[in-house]
């Protein structure tokens, strides 16, 4: 059995952070001007899980205040990405979601990812990122659950 020890989760956290810095790095390089990381993250947030989500859910998604939630919805509605509604069950709240153009943005981005990825599987197995791919889901799952617990 393998070591318990902290330091190897330490390890395996620190080699995800690094590999989320450098795909954030190809990830903003293909977006359009004036969006960051944080911006497709919550559209593609909205393409896979749903969207018609308050502020405040993303928010508890994301483990980030609802004022950074707020500022980022501010900017893509500005751009016309996503639509803030009111809330059909609460009023007093708003409900976000994707427009067309939003996620034509985000579908194109993943287009314009294709040449980076492609140098990738040039340079990487492939059937090695699919061994892995079950193993940092099953522990983003008990993260999730962990936060969540």
């Amino acid at each position: 059995m393998p070591d318990p020890s902290p330091a190897v989760f330490f390890e395996v956290f620190n080699e995800i952070g690094i590999i989320e810095q450098l795909s954030r790095a190809i990830l903003e390089a293909r977006l359009p001007d004036g969006l960051i990381a944080p911006h497709f993250t919550v559209l593609n947030h909205l393409c896979r899980v749903s969207d018609g989500q308050t502020p405040m859910h993303m928010a508890r998604a994301f483990q980030v205040p609802k004022t950074s939630m707020t500022h980022t919805l501010k900017v893509l509605e500005e751009r016309g990405l996503v639509a803030l509604r009111p809330n059909p069950e609460d009023g007093r709240s708003k409900c976000v979601w994707l427009t067309d153009e939003g996620r034509d943005l985000r579908d194109g981005t993943i287009a314009a990812l294709g040449p980076d990825l492609a140098q990738l599987a040039q340079g990487f197995d492939l059937d090695r990122l699919v061994d892995i791919k079950p193993v940092l889901t099953d522990l983003r799952i008990f993260l999730d659950r962990a936060r969540d617990g």
